[in-house]
């Protein structure tokens, strides 16, 4: 699968032309907000909300179509018994495509936004002082969508909703986030 996705994208890229890259910009978002995650192990279910925050980076080839990468942080809870105490975080990375419609002429006004892609997820443990890192399963496909105005070419404010899920061995977990995001093109 890993190598599937690899060669797509190595091809896509190798596709465009020189005057089409020419015309792109590259872009840089940065966002937060709230995280609702679920986890299913071993029949055991639970969820809780947390603040999410990430980082976006890509290239527009034209006003509607993007490739990118991210790092989102989607939860991070200590937990405290008196006795024993623990954390867990969970992030992610991931890489896709963007898909965006302006209502407005030259880049600017509101528009509205699909992405989707592949995300590989990171567990990280603290069990009263011992470290454990682990994945939280294979790459899995994201989805999220969006809505926003661009003020000018090369800034703009969205409101988003993304769903990455993760799992591996017994282990699920659905992360939903809902973040406001700050875009910047170069």
């Amino acid at each position: 699968m890993k190598k599937h996705f690899v060669l797509a994208i190595g091809l896509a890229l190798a596709s465009l032309s020189a005057p089409a890259m020419a015309e792109g910009q590259g872009f840089v978002r940065f966002e937060a907000g709230s995280s609702d995650v679920e986890f299913e192990f071993d029949g055991f279910r639970g969820s809780d909300e947390d603040t999410a925050y990430g980082v976006r980076g890509g290239y527009w080839f034209n006003p509607n179509v993007a490739i990118e990468g991210f790092y989102t942080r989607y939860y991070s809870q200590r937990y405290d018994d008196g006795f024993e105490s623990a954390s867990l975080k969970l992030h992610a990375v991931g890489v896709g495509v963007v898909g965006k419609k302006n209502f407005g002429g030259d880049q600017q006004g509101f528009y509205i936004s699909g992405r989707g892609g592949f995300a590989r997820g990171v567990a990280t443990v603290d069990v009263d002082g011992s470290v454990e890192e682990a994945d939280a399963g294979d790459v899995k496909p994201y989805v999220g969508v969006g809505v926003g105005y661009d003020f000018s070419p090369g800034f703009g404010l969205g409101l988003n909703y993304d769903q990455v899920k993760g799992g591996d061995e017994g282990l699920d977990v659905t992360a939903r986030t809902l973040t406001l995001g700050l875009e910047l093109r170069i």
